[in-house]
């Protein structure tokens, strides 16, 4: 319930604005001569969602680099790990020494 009063309370400010600009405007591509004519808001708002995406993507990938080294690390942790362990295993007790007289 909480989430769909966070929602709507979140939209609210998004529909105001698109029924605020309904204009129709033209939407061109420079060296085609192709053309889409949208409402005003439409066209904002759609560029705010890719450029949202984009964003997303790019900070997505360049955290590639950062996972991928966290992996390397965990594995070699886990390495060194059950190298400690057989080594526990391979150690023999010390003797004790008789008492001196």
């Amino acid at each position: 319930m909480l989430f769909l009063i966070v929602t709507v309370i979140l939209s609210l400010p998004l529909v105001l604005f698109a029924l605020s600009n309904t204009q129709i405007v033209r939407l061109g591509l420079w060296p085609l001569d192709y053309g889409l004519e949208l409402h005003l808001s439409v066209a904002i708002l759609g560029a705010m969602a890719i450029a949202f995406l984009l964003g997303g993507l790019v900070v997505w990938l360049s955290a590639l680099a950062q996972r991928r080294r966290a992996r390397r690390a965990e594995n070699l942790v886990r390495l060194l790990e059950a190298q400690v362990e057989d080594l526990k295993a391979r150690v023999v007790p010390p003797l004790s020494l008789p008492p001196a007289h």
